[in-house]
């Protein structure tokens, strides 16, 4: 009989701990996980440009399997910092993909190669990582030119700019090649659930060059198209209710054209259900009747959001459901009383 005691314990810390159990940082070393530490990545570029710090992020996928993310701002805290230490408590707030913001210092241990370069006053700073481990003591230098963290566009004035490009490690990822189709997806998303966000996706592995611009300033709106609704005659249902501890923006078609259907997110994440959805329900319910069917668009954001459910996937934020509801009732009654019945 095996014996186990205190000594079989064994304690990994730093990047050996993400090294050797990734999967409870980034959930998989599948394509969701390959995936997770782009989002990662982005979404901290994309914080910039929704706090006003930053213009674009520019997503590229490179020909040796590398992501290089890149704005034309500066990084608001210490880069170096980020990529080296390990988080004693995982972000909340607002995040703008959802709960799992778990910084760069997970990315940075994943990887078999990183590269941050930041321009900042006219001088370029450069680190360089193997498997979340330093390379040589890094650098600054003379700004080599304006553009943007690419170093390939018009820039701004102050000659600013944070790129970071990575390689997701083969030892740890089976699969380490990028699914173009499924990220064009999800950044679409990003930018209607973003109005300010500008973002571009170029991959430069292929024959053929592709690049798209992810720009949505109609917002939620917008992705009524994608269900084939009407955006036109949308309802709009933008509010800020301290009560939740966060905000909601909804669009209705209520012609019925897209059919009965409800996309909805929280903090930028799909979402199965859950207390925005129900209030969103029992808006619709209260307003226009039990049996009603609509198109809609269900987005909410909030400071300290819980998700339940297997996959955390359900909102399960209480006073979101209240909330919701007392917003969409109102929106719908509105929208009735000025609507002339056929």
């Amino acid at each position: 009989m095996t014996e186990y005691d205190a000594t079989s314990i064994v304690v990994l810390t730093g990047v050996e701990a993400v090294r050797k159990r990734p999967g409870m940082y980034i959930g998989s070393t599948g394509e969701r996980g390959l995936h997770h530490l782009l989002y990662e990545v982005m979404e901290k570029a994309a914080a910039e440009v929704l706090h006003g710090r930053a213009r674009t992020v520019e997503v590229t996928l490179l020909a040796d399997g590398s992501a290089r993310v890149a704005h034309d701002g500066v990084h608001r805290h210490c880069l170096a910092d980020e990529l080296t230490t390990m988080p004693t408590s995982w972000r909340t707030g607002r995040q703008i993909i959802g709960w799992y913001a778990l910084g760069l210092f997970v990315v940075n241990a994943l990887t078999d190669r990183l590269v941050a370069e930041e321009r900042r006053d006219g001088v370029t700073s450069r680190q360089e990582y193997a498997r979340g481990e330093p390379v040589g003591p890094g650098g600054t230098g003379p700004d080599p030119g304006t553009g943007t963290g690419t170093g390939t566009g018009t820039g701004t004035g102050s000659g600013t700019g944070t790129t970071i490009t990575f390689r997701p490690d083969p030892e740890i990822f089976p699969a380490v090649s990028f699914d173009r189709n499924a990220l064009a997806a999800r950044f679409r998303e990003l930018a209607v659930l973003n109005r300010t966000l500008d973002l571009t996706l170029t991959d430069e592995r292929g024959p053929v060059p592709y690049s798209e611009r992810f720009h949505a300033p109609g917002g939620v709106r917008e992705y009524l198209a994608l269900l084939g609704a009407d955006p036109a005659g949308a309802i709009l249902v933008e509010r800020e209710d301290p009560r939740m501890g966060g905000s909601m923006e909804i669009a209705v078609d209520p012609s019925g054209r897209g059919g009965p259907q409800v996309a909805e997110f929280a903090n930028s994440l799909p979402t199965r259900g859950g207390s925005h959805v129900a209030g969103f329900q029992d808006g619709v319910t209260a307003a226009l009747g039990p049996d009603t069917r609509l198109t809609a668009v269900v987005s909410v954001k909030l400071d300290d959001p819980e998700f339940e459910g297997s996959c955390r996937d359900v909102l399960g934020n209480g006073p979101v459901r209240a909330c919701v509801a007392e917003a969409v009732q109102q929106a719908l009654e509105a929208w009735r009383e000025r609507t002339p019945v056929n």
